[in-house]
């Protein structure tokens, strides 16, 4: 705890500097203490993201930007803001952070942390953005500009990977700020996100902030746009929100299109990051083939999409089974998975009608526009992966619609105060979720309180792991363990490898001295084959 708190008086500082540096140079996004913080959010994840084509993001970076957000809050002055906050503010923003930070604390549980997050990370610090990463491990192929973010701030001033635990007493700061309570109801929900640094998170809370400084009469085109788009880049599949603002300000405000220009840039800049690590304009859809010779093996791309498709039914039917299904089997199928998934996804449904409903009672502009931006985007998640981890934001934004004018400061400290209780239980005592939810399988994973969890938090180290090359590519290969999270560079895991040599092909370096030059795919050569067998049978018989 104390390491996450003393984590944030380095970095909130820093934001807000660089926040300012940014005002100066494209204008304000909003006014406040979180508005200078999220110019600053998106400003330094720009600029990490266009330095991490040629170096890695590693202290060389960190400090000086550190350093230079630090000079810009003390020459600015910027710690008056803070005088704005009352007494009974002060307090609120006190328990709502202490909780933050507490939950913050505990072991990471999500699968993706160890499967993708860190993996991720460890590249970027590293090496940077890697020309066709994606054929190491496709997932790599992401990099999300939330992970670049992380990355820039997990040598020295966050080294424990808790930057959504910051970004949530930052959320905190918005409400209190705004006098929007309803945000603070939403806050014990998002604890679950705290410990590791999932791209959820914050495109979940800047989603709110966006819905609701459009609610509230914000009129900045450009910058609102702008910080849509970068949320886009964080994650994909929150295409809703750019179409909403792009349609608000079209079909309500009559803005020109030369508010939009900024906004493209940074999806120019999203475009031109996957193509160079994944090959594709979209991960990871291979849509736009450009030819490249470090695009992913056709056969892999294909491993994916039936993966994804049987995921949707949450691995409960066999990628040949569904193919066979009938387009009521898809429907029934889907709302009769075995264990919560089903009820997500009836919820889901529910939601939706609910909100279709709404719009129609309150025949609003802006709120028929909501339901429309997200409806395109349930429809596109149902038709390439319908997996309830995709579509959780859609519920935060229906229920901020419908209760937006509901929830006084009273009643969302009181909603706070008991959620929090529960999703601390949860955390502290996870058996509890284990015996009631056992199909929730992320729940098995979280490990309870440590006493040491006071002074850091609680993080797993492994470390074991055997080294292997096939063909130019000396590779390490984590034992008796699925993910390589602290496995050293260049990691395969192990599902991964078994794709790349059942299709036949096996990465290869473009320059045998050089990892920065990247990977390419390659067909493998008989020798290379034999290689690539050894290293399959050697992890099979220390698996068994």
């Amino acid at each position: 705890m104390i390491m996450i708190l003393f984590s944030s008086i380095f970095i909130i500082p820093a934001l807000m500097g660089w926040g300012k540096i940014m005002e100066n140079i494209w204008g304000i996004l909003f006014q406040g203490i979180s508005g200078k913080i999220l110019a600053g959010i998106m400003g330094i994840s720009i600029i990490w993201t266009v330095i991490s084509f040629f170096i890695p993001l590693n202290i060389k970076v960190e400090v000086p930007s550190i350093l230079l957000g630090l000079f810009s809050f003390f020459i600015n002055k910027l710690y008056q803001d803070f005088r704005q906050f009352s007494k009974k503010d002060f307090i609120i923003l006190s328990v709502s952070s202490l909780t933050v930070i507490f939950a913050g604390s505990f072991y990471p549980y999500i699968l993706d942390h160890f499967g993708y997050y860190i993996p991720t990370l460890k590249w970027l610090t590293e090496y940077g953005l890697i020309k066709g990463i994606s054929n190491i491990d496709l997932t790599l192929g992401q990099m999300s500009v939330w992970h670049i973010f992380q990355a820039g701030f997990s040598n020295f001033s966050d080294p424990f990977l808790r930057i959504n635990s910051i970004l949530l007493i930052i959320y905190s700061m918005y409400s209190i700020e705004k006098k929007n309570w309803i945000h603070l109801c939403f806050l014990p929900i998002l604890l679950l996100f705290s410990q590791s640094p999932s791209p959820d998170l914050p495109v979940i809370i800047f989603s709110l902030i966006i819905l609701n400084e459009i609610i509230a009469g914000n009129r900045n085109i450009t910058l609102l746009f702008a910080f849509s788009v970068f949320v886009f880049t964080i994650k994909p599949t929150m295409i809703w929100l750019p179409i909403l603002v792009f349609l608000s300000f079209v079909f309500i405000f009559k803005s020109n299109f030369k508010q939009f220009l900024l906004g493209s840039s940074i999806l120019f800049l999203f475009f031109v990051k996957n193509i160079w690590t994944f090959g594709y304009p979209v991960f990871p859809i291979a849509i736009g083939d450009l030819g490249l010779s470090w695009k992913p093996n056709s056969e892999v791309l294909k491993i994916s999409s039936q993966f994804a498709i049987m995921k949707t039914y949450d691995m409960q039917y066999t990628y040949e089974e569904i193919q066979n299904f009938s387009t009521w089997d898809y429907i029934k199928n889907w709302f009769s998975l075995e264990g919560i998934k089903s009820k997500i996804n009836i919820i889901f449904i529910l939601s939706l009608i609910i909100f279709i409903v709404f719009a129609w009672i309150k025949k609003k502009k802006l709120i028929t526009l909501i339901c429309i931006s997200l409806l395109i985007k349930s429809i596109v998640v149902l038709a390439f992966s319908a997996q309830y981890r995709f579509f959780i934001d859609v519920f935060f934004a229906i229920s901020f619609i419908l209760f937006y004018d509901y929830f006084d400061q009273k009643k969302s400290i009181i909603v706070f105060s008991t959620l929090s209780l529960f999703f601390i239980s949860i955390l502290s005592f996870p058996g509890i979720i284990q015996k009631y939810i056992p199909s929730f399988r992320v729940g098995s994973f979280m490990a309870g309180f440590e006493k040491e969890q006071i002074y850091k938090p609680s993080t797993y180290e492994y470390q074991r792991f055997d080294r292997f090359k096939v063909g130019n590519l000396k590779f390490n290969v984590s034992q008796h363990y699925p993910y390589s999270f602290d496995t050293p560079l260049p990691a395969i895991t192990p599902a991964y490898l078994f794709d790349d040599v059942n299709a036949g092909i096996f990465p290869q370096l473009s320059d045998k001295n050089d990892i920065k030059k990247g990977f390419i795919p390659k067909k493998m050569t008989s020798e290379e084959k034999e290689e690539a067998q050894k290293v399959i049978n050697t992890i099979k018989n220390n698996d068994k």
